[in-house]
């Protein structure tokens, strides 16, 4: 129950600062600044890493989650346990955001910049790049130590920066899933869910071609 709780606070904050960060950032005229908002994103993600890294794996993702288990690394069977408690995180966090700011018409939620079908290939290439710096410096299923926190939390911010204004950068099904219920922003919803999920698997594919067989194993 600790992991899931763990899972659930970890993603709460997440959402809640990060797309704070863009609501307060409309509600200001710009005060937070599109790099600001990057850079909320990459901090707390690295925050929550190195707070709940050692207790949950700090997956904060449901793509992360779904990732780990095909790669080996990750029980499947508490697959749904984690993806709840991290939907159930995201969804108080919008919750929030909506209380505070009711005027918000997005709640911070993802929305593609082009056409949909560009912004989900856009969207499967940031959540690849996501997963492949998270496999291989997690250990097992988690994702803890000095190198993880700032790997991870970097390319989050790194990708923000250059891709928030095309796709939103969501690499997280239940960071957009959580701000488009509560919005009713939900037309596009499908793709920020599908997308990070194949992106991150094509990622555990990648290692199995590059690495040694055992480069997916629970002990890598």
């Amino acid at each position: 129950m600790k992991r899931y709780i763990s899972e659930a606070i970890g993603t709460f904050a997440l959402v809640f600062c990060g797309t704070g960060a863009i609501v307060i950032n409309e509600f200001t005229n710009g005060v937070v600044t599109h790099p600001g908002v990057a850079v909320t994103f990459g901090l707390i993600v690295m925050a929550m890493i190195y707070a709940f890294g050692d207790i949950s794996g700090a997956h904060i993702n449901p793509a992360v989650t779904i990732a780990f288990a095909y790669a080996k690394k990750f029980p499947w069977k508490d697959v749904p346990k984690y993806v709840v408690a991290q939907i159930f995180g995201a969804v108080i966090a919008s919750g929030l955001i909506l209380f505070l700011f009711p005027d918000s018409e997005t709640l911070g939620a993802t929305l593609p910049g082009i056409d949909v079908f560009r912004v989900f290939v856009f969207e499967i290439i940031l959540s690849f790049f996501l997963m492949l710096v998270i496999i291989n410096v997690s250990t097992g299923s988690k994702e803890i130590g000095v190198i993880a926190g700032i790997a991870i939390g970097g390319v989050v911010l790194l990708e923000a920066l250059f891709a928030g204004p095309i796709t939103g950068a969501s690499m997280n099904p239940a960071r957009s899933i959580a701000p488009a219920l509560l919005s009713w922003q939900l037309q596009d919803l499908w793709l920020y869910i599908l997308a990070p999920i194949v992106g991150m698997l094509l990622a555990v594919m990648s290692c199995r071609l590059v690495k040694d067989e055992q480069c997916c194993d629970e002990e890598c």
